[in-house]
């Protein structure tokens, strides 16, 4: 075989090997970015998202509301943050959201993924209705809850007294100390995470988590007969009525009937 066949099959065989190594680093890095899209559902999002689901959907990751926070708060996710690429979202361990009262990373949305209206109160804009989370302790790491006193969350919340009260209780292990516990109040709570942000364990031991996440739903079932709010809230539910053999007869009945306890 001559050297110029030789050096021609080399090259062929060279041109092979390389062509399949970028293939195969290609679909790495696309299954990276793919792994990268999935929406997490532990992201925190800028005032007026909308649902993540919706969110995804409506957001163009234009960066408008990421340029327009002057806290630096809001990032654009990029590879290794294990977040849909290109979306805002904000750590509020590191820098949580300072509630600008003119909230302007949202008027600057182009598309309502950060919806303005969930943000306004009679025709003006108001961060205090904000829901970007909802603030949670863990009271076994929480400090407050060992007795010793702290209430560096309290203090940092916006909404002081509002969101995070102070729970007072008998400290019965020294019988003349108080516990000074942080209750958090999840309909106030904005999830603005400078409570997460401010408090002084080594790692959070309140830390701020999407609403749908963590907060349970009772649905139309139950009501609070004392609150009229809540009256409207099912007033479309229909109702109904299950009956079984023991309901068919009066409760006093039932309860002496023997047979009925097994």
């Amino acid at each position: 075989m001559s050297k110029e066949n030789i050096s021609s099959r080399r090259k062929f065989l060279l041109t092979s090997v390389r062509a399949a190594g970028l293939a195969t680093i290609g679909a790495l890095v696309w299954s990276s970015m793919l792994e990268e899209s999935v929406a997490n559902s532990l992201i925190l999002r800028p005032p007026g998202a909308l649902p993540e689901e919706d969110f995804l959907k409506s957001c163009i990751k234009c960066g408008l509301c990421v340029s327009a926070c002057p806290y630096d708060t809001l990032k654009l996710a990029a590879p290794g943050d294990h977040k849909p690429m290109g979306t805002p979202f904000f750590d509020a361990r590191d820098i949580p959201c300072y509630m600008c009262t003119d909230i302007p990373c949202v008027p600057v949305c182009p598309t309502g993924a950060l919806d303005e209206l969930s943000v306004t109160t009679d025709g003006e804009l108001d961060i205090n209705i904000a829901r970007m989370g909802v603030a949670v302790i863990d009271s076994d790491a929480c400090i407050a809850f060992w007795g010793i006193q702290c209430d560096a969350c309290h203090r940092a919340c916006p909404l002081i007294g509002e969101a995070i009260k102070l729970e007072y209780d008998q400290n019965k292990r020294t019988g003349k100390h108080a516990y000074l516990k942080p209750v958090v109040v999840n309909d106030v709570c904005t999830g603005c995470g400078m409570c997460e942000h401010a408090c002084i364990t080594e790692k959070a031991s309140i830390t701020i988590i999407p609403r749908e996440v963590v907060l349970g739903k009772a649905g139309n079932h139950y009501v609070k007969g004392w609150d009229e709010k809540d009256q409207q809230r099912v007033k479309d539910a229909h109702g109904g009525t299950t009956t079984t053999e023991i309901s068919k007869r009066s409760a006093l009945d039932g309860l002496n009937d023997e047979t009925d306890l097994y």
